[in-house]
């Protein structure tokens, strides 16, 4: 099936065509016959993650939970109409998202002002919440088991506050959402995966991201699953990175706090500074595909900064 893959980890992969191939992935853990999804993709996505299960020879009986990382769009957009075909699952997220999944009014109005109904709709598709009965808080540290796994929810803020990372010690995974950044596959090359933060708006904190980082590294992780792309196996030297390149947008962020067009110089420093650690890297392609590949987080991530700026002032 295209868009799907498993990994040696036994982890389905599975693409969740949000925008372009290969940018947002929900996992598909499966044990003893049990399965959960972590994190959904867009409504959009449902039938494709619907696929991966009958691909597998799983039915819509065999899903035990969806878990979510946190409540954007791009990772819960679909928790709705995923749950309505999988009469089975529960929905498992942090506390302070449990609101938004039952009524996602409030995100989907948010998102609208962003991007306008049309766009948002061609790309979201139409946002349904989900039964009370059906979606259980989890606390940091908590527990449940999959088949014969033991899977555990750390609450990993930094990214946004309602982020919980999913810590799979039988495998020696980590499901880590948005908190341990993005990594796409186009930028991989001898020299290894690239990653770099997402520190889009509201909630980002650079304080609360390291010490989330840290956490994720104390688990001493084989491998990390990001929802944007994939397995990531250099989880060490990843962190490291990931820590270099925030002190960096703070940096960035600091310089231009004063600019009156300061999201704009900060997204032209923040693109400067990627494209330099690529070329480092070895990626060797023109400004048209590295526009074409970063140039939507550079937006998010200089919009983020702004905020923390803003809210850093008051």
């Amino acid at each position: 099936m295209s868009g799907v893959r498993t990994t040696s980890d036994g982890i389905i992969v599975v693409d969740t065509h949000y925008v372009r191939p290969n940018l947002d992935a929900s996992h598909l853990i499966v044990d003893g016959g049990r399965a959960a999804f972590v994190d959904t993709g867009t409504q959009l996505s449902v039938p494709s993650l619907l696929a991966a299960l009958a691909s597998h020879d799983l039915s819509v009986d065999d899903v035990d939970y969806i878990l979510l990382t946190h409540v954007h769009l791009d990772h819960a957009g679909g928790a709705g109409g995923l749950a309505a075909a999988l009469p089975r699952a529960r929905v498992l997220l942090h506390p302070r998202g449990v609101r938004h999944v039952i009524d996602p009014s409030v995100l989907v109005a948010a998102a609208k002002a962003v991007y306008g109904e049309s766009k948002f709709v061609a790309q979201h598709g139409n946002v349904s919440g989900i039964a009370a009965e059906r979606v259980a808080a989890v606390a940091d540290g908590e527990r449940i088991k999959l088949g014969t796994r033991t899977l555990e929810f750390v609450h990993t803020p930094g990214h946004a506050l309602h982020h919980v990372c999913i810590v799979d010690r039988d495998s020696q995974a980590v499901f880590t959402g948005d908190t341990f950044g993005v990594s796409y596959r186009e930028f991989d090359t001898a020299a290894g995966e690239f990653i770099f933060p997402t520190t889009s708006p509201s909630q980002f904190d650079p304080e609360q991201l390291h010490a989330s980082i840290d956490r994720i590294l104390a688990f001493k992780p084989r491998t990390a699953y990001l929802t944007h792309y994939g397995p990531v196996r250099e989880v060490e030297k990843l962190g490291g990175q990931l820590h270099a390149d925030i002190d960096e947008f703070v940096r960035i962020a600091s310089r231009a706090a004063n600019h009156p067009d300061r999201i704009e110089q900060m997204a032209v420093a923040i693109f400067d500074y990627l494209s330099m650690r690529l070329d480092e890297h070895g990626f060797s392609a023109e400004a048209t595909l590295r526009h074409a590949l970063l140039d939507g987080d550079v937006a998010l991530n200089a919009a983020g900064l702004d905020v923390w700026l803003s809210r850093r002032s008051t």
